[in-house]
């Protein structure tokens, strides 16, 4: 059931896949919010068995971590279920001839977005349900209107199969097509389907380095195709000297519960803590992080890829230990390392990298001049966090352009981990954090990515799109000659 998809089964699921897009294509937004919501109502009836199944293989807590998760596998098919009922996803245009318009006579042109095809959703190993075989990437594919082939992470196999049959079987039910969605298991299998001419996108939540090789092979690809990878973030957090004297012992205390979170397997994780050089808080994040207990990490890869990590951070001659149990056999407990700004900026290929797990560095800045310097030499990532009083205005808004072109969430005064998903959300940001900085793969957005526009030119009505004709059957957004 779960070892490696071999190649003609590939060639059938994606080949599958290519004969249920053009059905696909062709349903109504308000079909393919039914469909969601069964999905999301045999999810929910199935949510006992599912939750039971990731806590055993992924060493997360049934409570209150899985049950919340569960809880946003099934709100996301629903929200998606919104979208579709809006109709803003569409971007309808409708241009009507004009022998006036400015530039000559204009033609009768409409504009639409349309399903993009077969989607590759690569599944996460962090979030074993939202980011998995009904995750986000999966919803927002199907809501486009895209099959979905789904290649399961093998560090949940049993989760993904028993979740592939929920989800497949609600599809059906609601009359989704043969081929809408199908599942593959095995690292070749993943590159075999991506190579694969019948995906049109591919999707990816994993390590930069692995996200960079399939992105590169979409790329390579004859007729290549986008792959909207999430792969890396360090996601900095700056602390001005005021926030330091107001609350500083609160700031240290939510750092510290924020980057141990999950045992700081968030690809939101603030890996970086950038305080005013006399900020004073080491006995204050001392006494937060030595209550935060040693954890499992989610599998054997990730714990070695950890561990090696760590030991190369804390064997850096620029380092400074702040804090850092030794590591127990199966078990991590967090680590605190600080830096100088200037030993940063002197060593920051070495130093700005991203740690899958429970470590955080901690960057001691000069002044406000040292810290627009480090905030201008960060990586890129999804999220830059900044902690300040409302009396510091003038000095975060010299600082917003370097936070702006960092990441694509800029959080005031609270924590990065924690994403909700709604209309405003942006979860992405510029390369290594996406592969795509303009789309989302959180929030509603998210489903822009699996669309494409077209243009219909002079087509009789009876032959446009619903959306695209002056009736507007399906009483959906248009913009109309320019107006909304």
């Amino acid at each position: 059931m779960t070892t490696e998809t071999s190649p003609e089964d590939i060639d059938r699921i994606v080949t599958a896949a290519v004969d249920a897009a053009e059905q696909l294509a062709q349903t109504t937004p308000a079909e393919r919010a039914r469909w969601l919501e069964a999905a999301a109502e045999a999810l929910e009836k199935a949510s006992d068995e599912l939750v039971t199944l990731a806590a055993k293989e992924t060493h997360l807590p049934e409570q209150p971590r899985l049950r919340s998760e569960m809880v946003r596998t099934v709100f996301q098919l629903r929200l998606f279920g919104q979208v579709l009922a809006d109709g803003e996803f569409l971007r309808a245009a409708v241009d009507h001839a004009d022998p006036d318009w400015p530039m000559g006579p204009r033609p009768d042109i409409r504009r639409m977005t349309v399903p993009m095809g077969p989607v590759l959703v690569f599944t996460a190993s962090n979030f074993p349900l939202t980011l998995s075989v009904a995750g986000h990437d999966t919803a927002a594919a199907l809501a486009a209107g895209c099959p979905v082939v789904i290649k399961a992470h093998p560090g949940h196999p049993e989760l993904s199969a028993r979740t592939f049959a929920v989800l497949s079987e609600a599809l059906l039910g609601a009359g989704a097509p043969e081929g809408t969605v199908g599942i593959v298991y095995g690292v070749q299998s993943g590159v075999t389907a991506l190579r694969h001419p019948g995906i049109a996108a591919a999707a990816f939540t994993g390590s930069e380095a692995g996200g960079r090789a399939l992105f590169d092979i979409a790329n390579a690809r004859p007729r290549p195709i986008p792959f909207y990878g999430e792969l890396g973030s360090v996601n900095p957090v700056v602390v001005t000297a005021t926030a330091v004297r107001e609350r500083g012992a609160e700031v240290a205390s939510g750092y510290v519960g924020s980057f141990t979170l999950g045992a700081g397997q968030f690809c939101t994780k603030p890996g970086m803590l950038l305080l005013p050089a006399d900020h004073g808080l080491d006995e204050a994040l001392l006494n937060a992080v030595t209550t935060i207990p040693a954890q499992q990490l989610l599998n054997d890869r990730i714990a070695h890829g950890y561990r090696d990590g760590l030991d190369r951070l804390r064997a850096h001659p620029a380092i400074t230990v702040l804090y850092a149990p030794e590591p127990g056999a199966a078990e991590f407990g967090p680590t605190l390392l600080k830096v100088t700004g200037a030993d940063f900026l002197a060593q920051a290929e070495s130093l700005d990298v991203e740690c899958f797990g429970p470590v955080s560095l901690i960057v001691e800045y000069a002044g406000p001049d040292e810290l627009r310097t480090l905030l201008r030499h960060l990586e890129p990532g999804l999220t830059a966090t900044v902690h300040a009083q409302d009396s510091d205005a003038d000095i975060v808004r010299a600082l917003l352009p370097a936070l702006t072109g960092l990441a694509g969430r800029l959080i005031w005064n609270s924590w990065p981990t924690g994403i909700t998903l709604s209309w405003a959300q942006q979860h992405g940001g510029p390369y290594p954090a996406t592969t795509s900085p303009q789309f989302t793969s959180m929030g509603t957005a998210a489903i822009d990515r699996f669309l494409r526009p077209v243009a219909w030119q002079g087509f009789p009505e009876a032959l446009l799109p619903p959306p695209l004709q002056d009736a507007n059957p399906w009483n959906l957004p248009q913009r109309v000659d320019g107006a909304r």
